[in-house]
């Protein structure tokens, strides 16, 4: 689809219908607000389809990526589909006959005489003789189980589903005893026959046809098989078909073999007999392009991985995974193949300009800085086995991906969250090095653990990326581990990061280490984030362009280039607040803050991020949010305080409100003048406001940098016991004083001798490993780490960056 988006950068037709204007001379524009709030139009791009390199490193992913992209004679593939339609119609449309309304004893006749036919050319003579006959569209088949009281045969489909509903009963009673059952207190019911493609004889769970949608002209019927379908049936099990088919051995993994206890071990097994005939002879006559359409079908459309869908539209299987129903859905591939040779016919129609290849993008055949972006949707941890999922389309494509670089996580590999790491970190390597300096890249992101997360995000910054924005893309459709698991998160991530310009690394060779180094990379850092993102008329808070964040992205870009990292926290704060406008919490060069001012006066409101406490870096961003809007008493905080710290990790210490407060912030004590960010905040009250300048125009009050100088006993009162954000010289001091506690902190855990750390203070432990970065004690870092959980150490993207550059520091 990357290939596709790149095609149709050329097209005017879908430029436009995303909202934006071509001229005659083929330049882009968007829309946007100038300074007097005057909707323009300005240039910012040229039509004309974009050059792809497209690469994956499963075959049917690339294969799919070909046909996607390049030129077809659409009128031609039309005809050769059709031709090959009506050839295999003519040759196996016997096998999907059925009786519309016979007359009775008619079926059991019928199906005498299909008995004694000895050849498929014998059946299909004999069917070629009969009147009034259907057209199958798809068999349901139903499991069977054993009831464990009276130890009868239960059809699920008859004993569980309610029809004229539509739904099936969780549990239900049993036809013969009537004893409550459910699936989980049955036994299987199995057959057990010779498998002739294998040479081996298999015991497999027991299904049986119980409904068939049938097509009379132009007219669909239900029917439930009678003795004529279920004779044809059996009749297509004895006779032996004339053409290759996949039986390899499903391969090793949790999906892959996760219908082993069920008896579908080998590619063939996954479809009924007469479904692998039908796409066996499909397959004989395919070229090229129609091989699309074929695979499309036959990987999963007419597999028993589509699940019967009550009746209502849209038969089908779970995306990402290899589950099979108790009801399927036997769907005859000449029924589906027409709709997928329409859809196709639309998707060929466009010109290509790619090039595609089959690989590990840890080796790209490209030139250096030979790239201009980057769009990639790499493997989610362990979310999807794209290996084990790809093995039926691939089977019958008889090539197989290479699984030995795949990047997941995944037990039967042998891959881990550090292998995983170290797979992304070398193909990110490989896209820093074709990307162009100064060009960007996007990454598409979806897992629920935030250790996978971490994960992308240190071998993005390890490969020498920077982060310069992370979004969500909601894409409607969720995958069947989107829809059940309650851990999945509903929507990706898209990340946006670049490769920094040649001037900016030329010039920290030259200044790393030093303070000039790091405001280098801050304005640079800054200019390639966004000013302004609007959301329906409201202003989003740019969490990137926020202190804290602005800080950990610099740490990152030395501490990934082997460099010293000269300011500390509340130093680099102070100086950020020094030479940086600051609008709500965030900070922008000179040039670009006039127009967050202007979109910040024309903006309904502005939308706060949601900050989740769950341990003590996150309590200080939550109070750091409160009292920046409001300087409050610790009475005030407190109840507020206990409803945000429900999720707090259980390793993590667990720290009092006061604490936190006392190490972190400011409280007026009553005497001395105001603090200006109280003062601020009183200003918002008119009877406050207006005692205020009282006292000024008296000349009882003055004001200054240090805040209001008054004895108006009113004001003192209102202000005093309220805690508030310091400002940048007091936080430094605060920092100094909260760092030494930290440390001395930290000192007890290099001291502990257990083994491991159950229950530790985690700003302790990264104030630590920032110390021994600096001082280039590795093994220390290294040792602590082994102290706590595994786990920790993976969801914390400040630990795994010091512990992942003192191990490579250290020759592991």
């Amino acid at each position: 689809m990357t290939g596709v988006a790149a095609q149709l950068c050329g097209d005017r037709k879908t430029v436009e219908s995303l909202g934006y204007r071509v001229d005659d001379q083929g330049i882009i524009y968007r829309q946007e607000t100038d300074e007097h709030g005057k909707t323009v139009w300005v240039p910012f791009s040229k039509l004309g389809a974009r050059r792809a390199v497209l690469n994956d490193l499963s075959p049917a992913a690339t294969f799919i990526a070909y046909n996607y992209n390049t030129p077809v004679d659409v009128q031609a593939f039309e005809r050769e589909a059709k031709r090959i339609l009506e050839e295999v119609e003519e040759e196996c449309g016997w096998m999907y006959a059925t009786l519309h309304a016979p007359e009775a004893g008619v079926p059991e006749v019928l199906a005498d005489r299909l008995r004694a036919c000895k050849t498929a050319d014998e059946a299909r003579q004999l069917i070629g003789t009969l009147g009034n006959v259907g057209r199958i569209n798809y068999t349901v088949w139903s499991d069977v189980f054993v009831c464990p009281e009276c130890t009868q045969e239960v059809v699920f489909w008859e004993a569980a589903v309610d029809k004229e509903a539509g739904k099936v009963h969780s549990e239900f009673p049993c036809p013969h005893c009537g004893a409550m059952l459910t699936k989980r207190n049955m036994e299987r019911a199995w057959v057990t026959k010779y498998d002739k493609a294998i040479g081996q004889t298999i015991r497999q769970a027991k299904q049986v046809p119980v409904l068939i949608n049938y097509s009379v002209g132009k007219k669909r019927f239900e029917k439930t098989p009678d003795a004529f379908d279920l004779a044809l049936i059996e009749k297509i099990e004895e006779l032996d078909i004339p053409y290759w088919f996949p039986t390899d051995r499903m391969p090793e993994g949790e999906e892959s073999r996760r219908n082993d206890d069920i008896g579908l071990t080998h590619v063939h097994h996954f479809y009924t007999k007469r479904n692998l005939w039908v796409l066996g002879a499909i397959s004989k006559r395919v070229g090229a392009k129609t091989r699309l359409v074929f695979q499309s079908i036959a990987a999963t459309l007419c597999s028993r991985l589509v699940r019967y869908n009550m009746g209502n539209r849209g038969n089908g299987p779970l995306s990402g995974t290899l589950y099979v129903s108790s009801l399927i859905a036997e769907t005859r591939p000449t029924w589906v193949m027409p709709g997928k040779v329409r859809d196709f016919a639309k998707a060929f129609s466009a010109p290509s300009y790619s090039y595609v290849e089959t690989h590990s993008t840890s080796f790209l055949r490209l030139k250096k800085h030979d790239v201009d972006y980057i769009f990639t949707d790499p493997p989610f941890g362990g979310n999807l086995m794209y290996s084990e999922l790809n093995f039926l389309w691939e089977a019958w494509l008889k090539v197989f991906t290479n699984n030995k670089p795949e990047a997941i996580t995944n037990k039967v590999q042998g891959k881990g969250l550090p292998e995983y790491q170290r797979l992304m970190t070398e193909c990110f390597k490989e896209y820093y090095r074709v990307l162009k300096p100064g060009r960007w890249m996007t990454v598409e992101f979806h897992n629920s653990k935030n250790s996978v997360w971490n994960s992308i995000q240190e071998a993005l910054q390890a490969a020498g990326f920077v982060i310069a924005d992370v979004r969500t893309l909601d894409k409607k459709q969720g995958s069947f581990k989107q829809v059940t698991s309650a851990a999945a998160v509903k929507q990706d991530l898209i990340i946006s990061c670049y490769k920094p310009n040649q001037g900016l690394e030329e010039r920290f060779k030259l200044t790393a280490g030093t303070e000039e180094g790091v405001w280098d990379f801050v304005r640079a850092h800054l200019r390639q984030l966004p000013v302004v993102v609007e959301n329906n008329g409201k202003l989003e808070v740019i969490a990137e362009r926020q202190a804290y964040l602005l800080f950990d992205r610099m740490v990152a870009f030395h501490v990934q280039r082997g460099v010293m990292v000269p300011l500390s926290a509340a130093e680099f704060y102070a100086g950020l607040a020094q030479r940086f406008p600051e609008r709500d919490g965030m900070y922008f060069l000179p040039e670009q803050v006039a127009e967050y001012d202007r979109r910040r006066l024309k903006a309904k409101e502005i939308l706060q991020l949601s900050i989740f406490v769950t341990d003590e870096a996150s309590a200080i961003q939550w109070l750091r949010q409160q009292l920046s809007k409001k300087p409050q008493t610790y009475q005030e905080l407190h109840p507020q305080f206990l409803k945000e710290i429900g999720g707090w990790q259980k390793h993590e210490k667990p720290l009092e409100l006061m604490e936190l407060l006392e190490q972190n912030f400011l409280r007026y004590d009553g005497r001395g003048p105001i603090p200006p960010q109280i003062v601020s905040w009183m200003r918002q009250s008119a009877e406050l406001r207006k005692i205020i300048q009282e006292e000024l125009d008296a000349g009882r009050a003055t004001e200054d940098n240090q805040g209001l100088h008054t004895t108006r006993a009113e004001l003192l009162r209102r202000a005093k016991d309220r805690w508030y954000v310091p400002d940048p010289n007091r936080a430094a001091d605060l920092e100094k004083l909260r760092e030494r506690a930290l440390l001395r902190e930290f000192e007890e855990y290099k001291q502990f001798t257990g083994r491991r750390l159950k229950v530790f203070r985690l700003e302790a432990v990264r104030a630590g490993f920032k110390k021994a970065w600096q001082e280039r004690d590795y093994q220390t870092i290294i040792q602590v780490a082994r102290k706590i959980p595994e786990t920790v150490l993976q969801e914390d993207p400040k630990l795994i960056m010091w512990y992942d550059q003192a191990v490579t520091r250290m020759g592991g």
